[in-house]
């Protein structure tokens, strides 16, 4: 802003403008297209349904392109979404439930187990055992050669 001026000053940007030209015009053009698909004979309700949303995303787009530029010269527009100027930003303890906890797969192995599972320490045991054999195979038959 000027030091004399009242008026706060835009500055615009020749590519950003004709971005937000080119998108809304898509817009324009992908409700075009709709239509021209609901009047077919295969047209359906959803593409007139999308004929009429196409025009409101390039009304958006346009919002969208204005409420940067007035965002960003206008200190008094952006005071008023500065964090801490509309009250409480955080949400209040208690409000959403409490998110489920389990525990990690190392705290697991570490810790005893509630019960003895027999069958799995017989058949550990048996898969060590044939790893143990499956090792000195491979070494009589090196030491053949």
């Amino acid at each position: 802003m000027e030091s004399g001026s009242s008026t706060p000053r835009h500055r615009h940007r020749p590519a950003l403008i004709v971005l937000v030209i080119v998108a809304a015009l898509a817009c324009l053009a992908l409700a075009w297209w709709q239509w021209d698909r609901y009047e077919s004979a295969s047209g359906t309700a959803q593409n007139l349904g999308y004929a009429l949303q196409w025009p409101a995303f390039a009304v958006a787009v346009i919002w969208a392109y204005r409420r940067f530029v007035v965002l960003e010269s206008d200190p008094e527009e952006k005071a008023k979404i500065a964090p801490g100027a509309k009250g409480a930003t955080e949400i209040p303890a208690g409000l959403l439930p409490e998110r489920p906890t389990t525990s990690s797969a190392s705290s697991l192995s570490s810790a005893p187990s509630e019960y003895d599972d027999s069958a799995l320490a017989e058949y550990n045991a048996y898969l060590t055992e044939l790893g143990r054999s499956d090792e000195s195979l491979s070494s009589s038959e090196e030491h053949r050669r």
